[in-house]
């Protein structure tokens, strides 16, 4: 009997569309767990969760989801220091509104203080801000994301 290869890809699973003008893969990657014992502080082997980033690229994922709470901070740092310069079709898909007092706990904060913050934040520990300017409604921070511009607003 033939042996049959199959070449696993997250391809295979098709795409999705995200907010109407950006496709990606629909098996993406939760980077919540590449963290600390309760999402909290840096993982007890750095080096296989920089192994496991490596190998989301490897198998085609091309979205990666994260939080600034995720650590805090930690799987933010972790995905820009192990897998930047980013390859162009990947995105990084990343959200704020919580703040970590300790292992385990999560409180929600939604001002918009808070929010801004928190997306200022993920830009610089993903090492995504390219400029900045300004506009009636606050700094819009560009980044490339598959040749469009992206628009941080206030």
């Amino acid at each position: 009997m033939a042996e049959r290869t199959t070449t696993i890809n997250a391809a295979l699973a098709g795409t999705i569309d995200l907010g109407g003008d950006l496709t990606v893969n629909r098996f993406g990657f939760g980077a919540m767990r590449i963290t600390g014992e309760g999402i909290w502080g840096e993982p007890q082997d750095r080096e296989e969760c920089k192994r496991v980033l490596r190998r989301t690229l490897e198998l085609g994922i091309n979205l990666i989801d994260t939080a600034d709470a995720y650590g805090p901070e930690v799987s933010e740092r972790l995905i820009a220091e192990t897998l930047h310069p980013y390859p162009d079709d990947l995105v990084i898909a990343t959200k704020g509104g919580l703040t970590r007092p300790g292992p385990a706990r999560w409180n929600p904060d939604g001002r918009p203080a808070h929010l801004r913050a928190a997306c200022e934040g993920s830009l610089s520990d993903c090492a995504w801000t390219r400029s900045t300017s300004t506009s009636s409604t606050g700094p819009i921070h560009r980044f490339p994301l598959r040749n469009r511009w992206a628009r941080w607003c206030s």
